[in-house]
């Protein structure tokens, strides 16, 4: 059994001047406790208590060449050492905006932000301004960052959620302002026929549709065939704007995103996490005339930490890297994760556990439930969390460090012994879950 000793003894001295003793709410674990870190190397992280672990957190995602990156820390060090930000352009901005409207399908022009929370904003803001309208769609269970006109549905419980066909918006904190409930309209998603319902109800009110094009957040749900394409049309014949958020599925499924691997070009998209290998960047990017109203100062969008030399920087080695490993690297990273994916699928059945595991490789959702398949947000709701919180707790014990929600993230770092390791770990962990 690892000792986690000197974590407790920083998390309980981090209560008494961080909040809750962490930086994000997302961070609060119990299990056993949140654990503090020293360094990372690949696809290992180490804690104070001298605690190996192979990560498939990646720190909820960015870390998609891995920990500490050669050729993302030698650029960033290069960068840093001309300067830290500017209040100006650089010509390393510019570089790194050409180089994404090569491959991002709707990056007709580009803008830089710090959060993939601020990009969503920012392409609301576009999407109300461009149609005169007020409202949005978004999909129960998909997130698009914490403020409070978004935060919404993310994870209602059924006594809340209403109707299937014409879900609540459900806020999901206190403090947030009830009167956001009015701006959104929630759809379950991967229901292409409950859309084009609500848009003939309420179409000449809404000025965008939202959606992660896999929901990531909850399930690792992929779209039915058609519905991506579906919403496309959809949003075509009721001048509706369509935004994909990106934060997740960017780079992470290739250079182009969803977008491309899907064959959808969106109005507007967010991009984020696997952008900068661990460096705070984002960005929107969609077409002309809509970013055009950026460009003509009719819609404002601005940030003091935007578009920062080592960012920025970050964000360039990470596609050059990504660049360089081509299809080879793409296809390595798939098969890794398609090969640890079925694997614990296998583990699980013969352990006699009632395991789903679902998504396409370089992420995947895993879940202990009995129904056989995810298809949207109430799915997810028969899915046994208690039971996943022990399994992630035991795997924590044998060296391998998981998301608690049931999200599993790969690596360019992740090698075939690594997914060997992996599956010993769950092995063992899920002996010991049916034996406790």
């Amino acid at each position: 059994m690892k000792s986690y000793s000197k974590s407790l003894e920083l998390y309980e001295r981090a209560q008494l001047s961080l909040a809750g003793g962490v930086s994000s709410n997302y961070r609060m674990s119990k299990h056993p406790h949140p654990l503090f870190f020293v360094r990372g190397e690949g696809s290992r992280i180490y804690d104070v208590d001298g605690n190996e672990y192979l990560d498939f957190t990646l720190s909820q995602g960015p870390l998609f060449l891995g920990h500490c990156h050669p050729h993302v820390q030698q650029r960033v060090i290069e960068e840093i050492k001309k300067g830290q930000l500017y209040a100006g352009q650089h010509q390393l901005e510019l570089n790194l905006a050409e180089k994404l409207q090569q491959h991002i399908p709707c990056a007709e022009l580009v803008r830089f932000t710090n959060s993939g929370s601020e990009s969503v904003q920012a392409t609301l803001r576009i999407a109300r301004a461009f149609t005169s309208r007020s409202k949005y769609i978004k999909f129960e269970g998909h997130y698009h960052g914490w403020f409070d006109n978004v935060l919404v549905s993310l994870q209602p419980s059924l006594d809340t959620a209403g109707p299937r066909t014409a879900p609540n918006a459900v806020l999901e904190t206190k403090g947030q302002v009830k009167s956001v409930q009015d701006d959104v309209v929630v759809l379950p998603w991967n229901d292409l026929d409950i859309v084009e319902n609500a848009l003939q109800q309420h179409g000449d009110e809404i000025a965008a549709i939202i959606t992660e094009p896999i929901m990531c957040n909850n399930g690792c749900i992929e779209p039915k065939e058609g519905f991506l394409q579906g919403l496309r049309a959809l949003c075509d014949r009721y001048g509706v704007v369509l935004i994909f958020d990106e934060t997740i599925t960017g780079f992470r499924l290739g250079l182009g995103g969803a977008q491309a691997l899907y064959g959808v070009t969106p109005d507007l998209a967010i991009f984020g996490k696997a952008m900068a290998s661990g460096f705070a960047i984002s960005l929107f990017a969609g077409k002309k005339e809509l970013m055009n109203l950026i460009a003509k100062g009719e819609v404002t969008h601005a940030g003091t930490y935007n578009s920062n030399n080592a960012c920025v920087a970050a964000a360039m080695a990470t596609l050059e890297v990504l660049e360089d490993g081509g299809d080879e690297l793409r296809e390595r990273i798939f098969t890794l994760g398609c090969q640890l994916r079925d694997s614990l699928r296998d583990i699980a059945r013969n352990h006699a556990h009632n395991i789903l595991l679902s998504g396409p490789g370089p992420m995947f959702h895993m879940a202990f439930t009995s129904i056989p398949e995810i298809k949207d947000y109430r799915d997810c709701l028969d899915c046994d969390s208690a039971n996943y919180g022990q399994f992630v707790k035991n795997m924590l014990d044998r060296g391998v460090r998981l998301i608690g929600r049931g999200l599993w993230y790969l690596s360019a770092a992740h090698t075939t012994a690594d997914i060997d390791l992996a599956l010993g770990a769950a092995n063992d962990a899920l002996t010991s879950l049916k034996n406790d």
